[in-house]
Parts: C-alpha cells; sequence; structure tokens
C-alpha cells in the first residue's frame, strides 16, 4: 500500500514537471523566433560576407591596391522633355455634364407670329385680334346695325411658337464650338511632342598594381526612359487617351434636340463679354460654363515648355570614391576565388573590421541626418539582436533540446501504476 502511495506521489511530481518542460520548450521556441522580420533582413545583408571577404585579405595589399590605384569616372546626362499642362482637360471633364444639364432643360420663350389673313384663313379669333379691329375699323367689311354683328374683311392672327433662340442658349452653343476648337488646337501641339528622353551613361576605369600584379577594370552602365510601362497620367499616351474621351462626350453634347435646333438657325456666335443675365448669374450649371469660357479665353497659348540638358562631366569626391571601393571589391573577390586559401591572423581580422567600422561611421556622419546617439542607440540595439542569434539560432540545439524533452516524456509514458 505504502509503495502504491510513493508511485502516485511520484506520477505528481513528474506531472507537474512535465507541464513545466513544456512550458519552457514553448518559451524556448517562442526566444528562438525573437523579431524574425529584422532578423530576416540582417541576415539577407550578412549574406553578402563583405566583412569575411575583407578579412581573408591581407592589409598591407588592401593599402597597396589604394595607393596605386589611378581612375576616372565620367557621367554623361542627356535630358529633352517638354513639359505641358492637363488642366485644361481636368476642367473640361469636369464641366460637361453642367453643360449636359443645361441641354436637358433649355432655356426658351414663347414667339407670338402676327399676321393680317382674310377672315377664312384665321385659325382662331383671341382677344388680341378683338382689340386689332377695333383699333383697324377699315378692315370691317359689313355691320349690321340691328343686331351690332360686324363681318371684317380681314382679322389679325396671332401663331404662339415655342423658340430656343435665347442668348443663354446661344451662349452654349458657342461654347460648345469654341471647345471642339480649342481641343483640336490643343491636340495639334501634343501631337508635336516627341517621346520624353533621360538618357544617363556612366563610365568608370580603373587601373593599380599590387606586388607584380597589375589590375585593370572598365564599367559602362547605361539607363534609359522605357515611355511603354510608364504609369504616369501626364505621359503622351495617357494624355492623348484623355483627349479622345474628351472629344466623344462633347461629340455628345452636339447630338442634343437643342444644339441641333440652334445649329440649324445659323446663328452669329457669342463674343465676349458675356452678358451678366439672370438666368447666368445665378443658374450654377451656367456658372460652371462661364468659368470654362473665361479660362479658354485666358489661356489660348500652348502652354508647353521644352526642357533641354546635355552634358558630360568628369566626377570626383565622394561618388568616385564609391567607385574605387567596387573595384577594390572586385579585385578581392577575384584574389578570393584564386586563393581560396588564404587565412588571416586575428589581429590582422581586428584591423580590417575597425577600418570597415571607421568607413561606415565616416558614411553615417557625412548623411547629416542622424546624431552620436541615435548611432550608439541602433548599434547597441542590433549588435544585441545579433549576438543573440549567433547563440539560439543554431538549429542543432534547438533538436537535442526538443528530443531530450520527448525521451523524457517516453520513459515517464512508460511507467507502470500498479
Amino acid at each position: 500500500m505504502e509503495d502504491s502511495e510513493e508511485v502516485v506521489t511520484e506520477e505528481a511530481e513528474d506531472t507537474e514537471s512535465v507541464e513545466d518542460t513544456e512550458e519552457t520548450e514553448e518559451v524556448f521556441a517562442s526566444d528562438i523566433n525573437m523579431d524574425d522580420a529584422v532578423l530576416a533582413d540582417d541576415t539577407e545583408a550578412a549574406e553578402l560576407q563583405i566583412v569575411d571577404l575583407y578579412n581573408e585579405h591581407d592589409n598591407a595589399k588592401i593599402d597597396e591596391f589604394n595607393n596605386n590605384l589611378t581612375s576616372s569616372l565620367n557621367i554623361k546626362v542627356d535630358y529633352d522633355k517638354t513639359e505641358f499642362s492637363t488642366e485644361w482637360i481636368t476642367i473640361m471633364e469636369e464641366t460637361i455634364r453642367y453643360i449636359d444639364n443645361i441641354l436637358r432643360n433649355p432655356n426658351r420663350f414663347i414667339i407670338n407670329e402676327e399676321d393680317i389673313v382674310k377672315i377664312e384663313l384665321a385659325r382662331r379669333v383671341t382677344v388680341e385680334s378683338i382689340k386689332h379691329l377695333s383699333r383697324n375699323t377699315n378692315l370691317i367689311q359689313e355691320y349690321d346695325k340691328e343686331t351690332g354683328d360686324i363681318k371684317p374683311s380681314k382679322i389679325l392672327n396671332i401663331n404662339k411658337e415655342e423658340s430656343y433662340n435665347t442668348y443663354e442658349n446661344r451662349f452654349i452653343y458657342s461654347l460648345i464650338q469654341n471647345m471642339k476648337t480649342y481641343v483640336m488646337f490643343k491636340k495639334k501641339g501634343l501631337a508635336s511632342v516627341a517621346s520624353a528622353k533621360d538618357d544617363k551613361k556612366l563610365k568608370f576605369t580603373g587601373t593599380t598594381r599590387v606586388g607584380k600584379t597589375k589590375y585593370e577594370i572598365s564599367i559602362n552602365l547605361t539607363s534609359s526612359l522605357d515611355d511603354s510601362v510608364s504609369q504616369d497620367e501626364n505621359s503622351i499616351e495617357n494624355v492623348m487617351a484623355r483627349i479622345e474621351k474628351l472629344e466623344n462626350r462633347i461629340t455628345d453634347l452636339t447630338s442634343s434636340e437643342v444644339y441641333k435646333i440652334i445649329n440649324k438657325l445659323h446663328i452669329a456666335l457669342v463674343t465676349s463679354p458675356i452678358k451678366k443675365t439672370n438666368v447666368i448669374l445665378k443658374n450654377t450649371n451656367f456658372q460652371y460654363a462661364l468659368k470654362l469660357w473665361n479660362y479658354m479665353q485666358e489661356h489660348m497659348n500652348a502652354d508647353m515648355d521644352n526642357v533641354k540638358e546635355s552634358k558630360k562631366e568628369k566626377v570626383e569626391g565622394k561618388i568616385k570614391k564609391y567607385s574605387d571601393e567596387v573595384f577594390l571589391l572586385e579585385q578581392l573577390i577575384l584574389d578570393s576565388y584564386i586563393n581560396s586559401d588564404t587565412k588571416k591572423t586575428k589581429k590582422q581580422k581586428k584591423e580590417v573590421s575597425k577600418k570597415i567600422i571607421n568607413s561606415m561611421l565616416q558614411r553615417l556622419l557625412e548623411m547629416d541626418s542622424i546624431d552620436k546617439k541615435e548611432i550608439l542607440e541602433l548599434i547597441d540595439k542590433y549588435y544585441t539582436v545579433i549576438k543573440y542569434k549567433s547563440v539560439v539560432n543554431d538549429k542543432e540545439i534547438y533538436e537535442k533540446f526538443k528530443a531530450s524533452i520527448k525521451s523524457y516524456k517516453d520513459r515517464f509514458n512508460s511507467i507502470e501504476i500498479e
């Protein structure tokens, strides 16, 4: 009985131990995955192994490389682009819907067409007809004194018709005509604009000597503008596409009934200054139409500016120094490939590391965007992360730990309770 109690007690203790071990395993796994996003970026940068590349080579040879270095860096720029405004397209696109509102609800008035016709041809007699007859008694043919009836020979006939020939409608008709002319003018100017050119060419040449070995390098780098993949909304292709859609919308306006009626009247186009009628001043649709009218009057020029730049210069200073470092890096890669067994002493590696750190700090200070305190904080942060990573990121340690836990669980599960 006592043995049974001991086994139960041991089971309870072992169960608590396993639970603690499982918690430890979860914490350990969590720690290994600490700050994965930062470490992923750092790992990609570390894969370049530039520090190791420097460590494999002798400082004296690197100094000799730099001392014997003769190099030149030339950059050529050829830029040609025509800058033009697309503001007019935007204003027209925004105003067309207001013009469409006006054409759907046009301004109109009633025209009274008066004509003196024979009594047999009169369609109807109105109050105005009687008043006219009373003033023109010579049109009375017969008069019956007993009954008071009269019989005119002729009478005033009035025909009432709706007319769209108002100043406001003529203004809108003239505006549409001006829009068509304005678009044609702008489109013609843009058609003469060549595709933008932005060509750059970099040429770096260098020679140096390390011992009896002479090294030479020549780098040619070119870049050019590819309009076929341009996402710029102001590119010629995109602007011409917008103009084509704009022309289609203007054509839709000319297909309205009011436009066709006024077009048949062959009216004289309205010219500036525009009369400030109550409708034009107070109606929102007409206010936008007037704004477009004034804009076109004030911007009849091409609104284009050609910018050209063509230069070729020999570059010195910091930019050239970067190219010299590229040359050194290529030389180290070549020597590392040929002399893969080259080893450095611990002291030599330390000296190279100091030079690399010194160069990196110098570049940071040249940027003028980070102070001493921020530099020290960054160094402290990433030193801790990388140091921790080098200790815990070994999969073998984790796998051994995991295997030990599994073995302990298997042994515990094999215990038989009597």
